[in-house]
């Protein structure tokens, strides 16, 4: 079974449509030792086919669009946080406490984007907020890896010790998740058929999700990436932050485009989520499992209020095992399941070409969602889909064989970009992978300034 296929099937989709894909391979596109481009390919061939697949059923088509996926399109858009300038100005990736430390006995890595994440690994080492690189890597290579990896973690930080693919493999986290499918897809209840209306008009591009509000309660990267790909696809996505988490310019601007933004305090404001909710299509959520629960957006509870609801959830480390609550990141991910070690050399640990399970996932995460809306169409239902990176890197790692076929010479990424003006700046992005014929070629807007949206449906 090719990726793609695998892919198809973790989707539940008909086994026959994967015919209506072609690939254009490329020589160095997302070049690793483990089989980044393969995965990167099926996941966006994935996506791509599942919106061709309810744009035909929602436009009538005899048959369902072809389906061409270009390594080169798919390489630079999972680089489109690097390849993104604001004015002419290149992202700052990580943060300077973000990184791989040396410890007593092995390796840990850290994730320190955010303030709070960086207060909270301070905290943890007990160290002033004032704490400069050297104090840390002072402090970490005293301890052993794995009770650093103890401490941050349990003062609500990230840190994760460096594990080879055996070590991961014996974890039971590793077990809950290898038992685990792709793409979790669970029917909450027996509400009625949706019946969609035809997306667009006959001389303007098919946009399989247009009509449709999106919920999106996600933060870096997973999650964003899928509202973006629905955004592409013509839905109406409302981004909620807390007013007192703001998002990261940079994420912003490579995150948000086709999206509006909005802030909302769900423990305040109550009536207004609840009146979004009232005529949203698909909620999107990507924080811990289980840490919105209290605001009742568990997804039986969701589904409850608004029968008929996709509600699409991903997390690192999956919603069950012994990690199923910590935090996590595509980078820590990495660490932890043996990529970094296998990716290494000369005793340092490494890393994939690209955040190569954030964008992936993601792509799958919108492709699950567009799935769920064509099952809908014909046999109603709540529904609920779940992936998480760390089952999206067992598949890299287990269950991808790596490619023998030679491609073309890969061309480089300004093929794929364009550059608009935005409330932002200038914007130099990277085009949307997701490609079928009669599809979108480009958002439909740029994205906005975080929090500029009034919390309310257009």
């Amino acid at each position: 079974m090719t990726e793609i296929n695998f892919a198809w099937s973790a989707l539940g989709g008909d086994p026959a449509l994967p015919a209506r894909v072609t690939t254009v391979a490329r020589e160095g596109a997302l070049e690793a030792r483990l089989p980044v481009r393969q995965l990167a390919r099926a996941c966006v061939g994935a996506c791509a086919l599942a919106a061709a697949e309810l744009g035909a059923q929602r436009a009538g088509l005899a048959e369902v669009p072809a389906v061409r996926v270009d390594d080169g399109a798919v390489a630079a858009a999972f680089h489109s946080e690097r390849l993104l300038r604001v004015d002419g100005r290149a992202p700052v990736a990580f943060a300077p406490l973000s990184r791989f430390w040396r410890t007593s006995d092995g390796w840990v890595r850290t994730h320190a984007n955010y303030p709070h994440h960086r207060a909270r690994l301070l905290a943890a080492l007990d160290l002033p907020d004032s704490a400069s690189v050297e104090e840390v890597a002072g402090r970490l290579a005293q301890r052993p890896a794995l009770e650093a990896e103890s401490a941050v973690c349990g003062a609500g930080g990230l840190a994760i010790a460096l594990r080879c693919p055996k070590e991961w493999a014996a974890h039971e986290q590793a077990v809950e998740v290898a038992a685990r499918p792709l793409v979790e897809r669970v029917r909450l209840d027996s509400a009625p058929a949706r019946v969609l209306p035809p997306p667009t008009a006959a001389s303007s591009p098919l946009l399989p999700a247009a009509g449709l509000r999106v919920l999106d309660l996600t933060r870096v990267l997973a999650g964003p990436v899928a509202t973006r790909t629905l955004a592409l696809l013509g839905a109406d996505v409302l981004r909620l932050d807390a007013p007192q988490m703001p998002e990261l310019a940079d994420q912003q601007a490579d995150t948000g485009m086709g999206k509006r933004s909005a802030t909302l305090d769900l423990a305040t404001g109550r009536a207004a989520f609840e009146e979004l909710l009232a005529s949203a299509d698909v909620v999107v959520t990507g924080y811990r499992p289980g840490a919105l629960d209290r605001f009742g957006l568990s997804p039986r509870a969701l589904a409850d209020r608004r029968p008929g609801l996709v509600v699409a959830q991903v997390s690192a480390w999956g919603a069950y095992g012994p990690w199923g609550g910590r935090r996590g990141f595509d980078s820590l991910v990495q660490v932890a399941s043996g990529i970094a070690a296998v990716e290494g050399s000369a005793g340092q640990p490494g890393a994939l070409p690209a955040q190569a399970l954030d964008h992936g996932t993601g792509y799958l995460l919108a492709a699950a969602v567009l799935r769920a809306l064509t099952e809908q169409s014909y046999d109603g239902g709540s529904r609920l889909v779940r992936l998480a990176l760390a089952r999206t890197a067992r598949w890299l790692t287990d269950g991808i064989r790596p490619e023998s076929r030679a491609g073309v010479p890969a061309a480089g990424p300004r093929v794929w970009l364009a550059e608009r003006d935005s409330a932002l700046g200038r914007l130099r992005y990277a085009l949307p992978p997701v490609s079928f014929a009669g599809g979108p070629a480009d958002w439909a807007r740029p994205p906005v300034p975080w929090g500029s949206d009034p919390a309310r449906w257009a």
